[in-house]
């Protein structure tokens, strides 16, 4: 039965991670940048080494996010609000629009997929995949895992 529901989550990964990455390519984005842009808006303004600590990349790697997103008006450089030699990297507008949009096609994507699943049963569907993710080392700070990115733009086919 264990490796049954293994070989499940694979099936879905194979599924959401490709419809993920599409949706995020016909916005100009990678995985990485949706990233950077997640992080920005869940836990606000910060240098780019904090950035590298939490993406668990190098700081020549976070440079590259940086420039792309900041060429793509998602993100900016702003002096550091205390140290004048320090920059924080910050959400725009744009880049705000832009979770909120991936938010807003997440929750019609989990309308979708989840309708016509009880309530007690999502909670231990989630309670589950939670542990799961524990287990492989995924952060999940918060109750509903905001600390992981959301699928942006995942445009899974519809059954009907």
């Amino acid at each position: 039965m264990q490796t049954d529901t293994l070989h499940r989550l694979f099936a879905l990964g194979a599924v959401l991670g490709p419809a993920m990455a599409e949706g995020l390519s016909k916005e100009g984005l990678t995985t990485a940048r949706a990233e950077v842009i997640w992080r920005l808006h869940e836990q606000g303004p910060m240098n780019q080494r904090q950035l590298s600590e939490v993406l668990q990349c190098t700081p020549r790697n976070v440079t590259g996010l940086v420039d792309a997103l900041e060429a793509a008006e998602l993100v900016e450089r702003r002096p550091h609000p205390t140290d004048r030699r320090a920059t924080h990297v910050t959400l725009t507008k744009k880049g705000e629009r832009a979770v909120d949009e991936w938010n807003e096609e997440s929750s019609e994507l989990a309308a979708r997929l989840l309708a016509g699943i009880e309530t007690t049963e999502l909670a231990r569907l989630a309670s589950n995949l939670d542990l799961i993710l524990q287990r492989l080392g995924v952060p999940m700070s918060h109750p509903n895992g905001a600390d992981t990115p959301p699928p942006p733009s995942v445009s899974a086919p519809d059954p009907n």
